[in-house]
């Protein structure tokens, strides 16, 4: 795939409101889709040139108040696709840039679509960012330290060869934060603000559990 311009950009996409799912730029969402909602927006989507939807959370509201989305998503173009026997379909997301709403277009469709922007977002339509603050050495033994705390696996070897930019995205995406964390990596502007967001959550997440080891 060449690089996308804004300009290729649709001014209007489906939404997919998922508490706690995260898309990144240039990284890839696995998703299984079986309401009947979201099975008709997969449908329209595939006959679309852009194959886009987009990913976006729900807001924390009081009990009894209707739904609200946040402002900011990221929206990914289906790249595989496969159905399951009993008629879910499996399919991957990669993440081509966020996007800021501008409002919910009212029709027909049984699913949210709304018309979006896509200026403000240039470096996600760029190569790989990279992240020349971030010190490895220091980071994966609090990673580790978090993954014990939580009981979490994962491929050690891979991590530590990925290059910043897949090692932060994919921690974003993996990590078990509340939504609104989530809503904060993904608003995050740059790499490197990203990084210092997730190493402040891995933190506060385990001093919460009660080890007071703190990265200097």
């Amino acid at each position: 795939m060449g690089m996308v311009s804004a300009a290729d950009l649709p001014d209007t996409i489906p939404l997919f409101p998922l508490p706690g799912a995260l898309l990144l730029p240039r990284a890839r969402l696995p998703l299984h889709i079986f309401e009947p909602r979201y099975l008709a927006m997969l449908d329209d989507t595939l006959k679309t040139s852009h194959r886009l939807i987009g990913m976006i959370q729900p807001q924390e509201v009081p009990a009894g108040m209707p739904e609200k989305l946040h402002q900011i998503g990221c929206a990914g173009r289906v790249t595989a696709f496969s159905e399951t026997e009993d008629g879910r379909y499996m399919i991957t997301l990669s993440g081509i840039s966020r996007f800021r709403c501008k409002e919910q277009v009212t029709g027909f469709s049984p699913y949210i679509r709304a018309e979006v922007e896509w200026n403000g977002f240039d470096r996600d339509l760029g190569s790989t960012e990279n992240d020349p603050g971030f010190r490895r050495n220091s980071f994966l033994p609090l990673l580790e330290r978090f993954f014990r705390a939580r009981e979490l696996d994962t491929d050690w070897e891979s991590l530590k060869q990925a290059d910043d930019e897949l090692l932060i995205n994919s921690l974003s995406m993996l990590c078990p934060f509340p939504p609104e964390d989530k809503q904060a990596l993904l608003e995050a502007p740059s790499l490197s603000t990203r990084r210092e967001t997730l190493i402040t959550l891995l933190e506060f997440a385990l001093r919460s559990d009660g080890s007071d080891e703190v990265m200097q």
